[in-house]
């Protein structure tokens, strides 16, 4: 379901903006739910052969929202991703048995081959002031093991701000688990781990080995009812798909390479102009001072 998810994408992106959210909102929201379950374990990370700053990119982007807010319907939220707006969260999910709450998220994915992440790539402070005073909960979804493993400050915000920091594969085990909030399961303390993280005054608030990533394991194998160890053998068979895209990434890496090296003297030259976008440059410039000379 993933390659066809990127097979649509790639499809749609000569259409408007808003047909092309359409249509893949219809598609993901249609594909069976074992099809979208198996593909929720790949949509955290961004495929190498969508172009960077690309709209096959932005629509990506809107299909890992759209994909988030049926993850949060499957666990028994009402939740819809919300129309593109700037300075506003991307989904908007409540709670329908009963516990009286609502949240906002943001779905981050990243490129296995970005390496350099900083807090401004997880947008921490943006999400608590989306949060607004309507709703109690503010989420973020990123890969797992894309958050820093190290100091960071996105730890200190999130604690600080009260916003749940939770995975892909966070999501995608209660997924497996079909954990659902119903009359006798609540999700909430989920959403406000970060609330009861901080509270533990022994924490470092700036290192994720005592913050959040182990104590967010610890929460949700309790919402499985499975023991830290199950959890943990879970968390890590998701290395292995990991590890295998990886590998396709390197491959598909490889051969453009391949394709270049094939190139004539005269379209190696063409693909650097390209590339460098010289002519675009050439083009802002004289734009610039046709409108100074009239």
């Amino acid at each position: 379901m993933f390659d066809q998810l990127i097979e649509r994408i790639k499809g749609v992106s000569v259409k408007d903006f808003k047909t092309a959210t359409n249509e893949i909102r219809s598609f993901i929201d249609n594909m069976p739910e074992d099809g979208f379950k198996r593909m929720v374990k790949d949509i955290g990370t961004i495929p190498e052969n969508i172009e960077h700053d690309s709209t096959e990119e932005k629509l990506y982007s809107k299909a890992s929202d759209i994909v988030l807010a049926r993850c949060f319907r499957l666990l028994g939220l009402a939740a819809r991703a919300l129309d593109e707006r700037a300075d506003s969260a991307d989904i908007l999910a409540e709670s329908i048995s009963g516990y009286n709450y609502s949240l906002v998220a943001d779905a981050k994915c990243f490129r296995l081959s970005r390496t350099a992440k900083n807090q401004k790539d997880f947008k921490v402070s943006n999400l608590s002031d989306w949060r607004g005073s309507e709703n109690e909960y503010a989420v973020l979804v990123a890969p797992y093991f894309q958050y820093p493993q190290a100091v960071s400050q996105i730890y200190s915000k999130a604690l600080d701000n009260n916003v749940c920091l939770l995975s892909w594969e966070h999501i995608s085990i209660l997924l497996d688990r079909n954990v659902k909030e119903k009359d006798s399961l609540s999700l909430e303390s989920l959403w406000n781990a970060s609330q009861m993280i901080a509270r533990d005054k022994t924490l470092s608030f700036a290192n994720a080995k005592c913050c959040f990533l182990p104590k967010m394991d610890v929460y949700v194998a309790k919402k499985m009812g499975v023991t830290e160890e199950e959890y943990r053998d879970i968390l890590h068979s998701y290395k292995h798909l990991i590890i295998n895209r990886g590998e396709i990434e390197i491959e598909y890496w490889n051969e453009c390479i391949d394709k270049i090296n094939k190139y004539t003297r005269e379209k190696a030259i063409q693909e650097l102009i390209k590339a460098k976008k010289l002519q675009e440059k050439i083009n802002a410039i004289a734009a610039y001072i046709n409108k100074l000379s009239r």
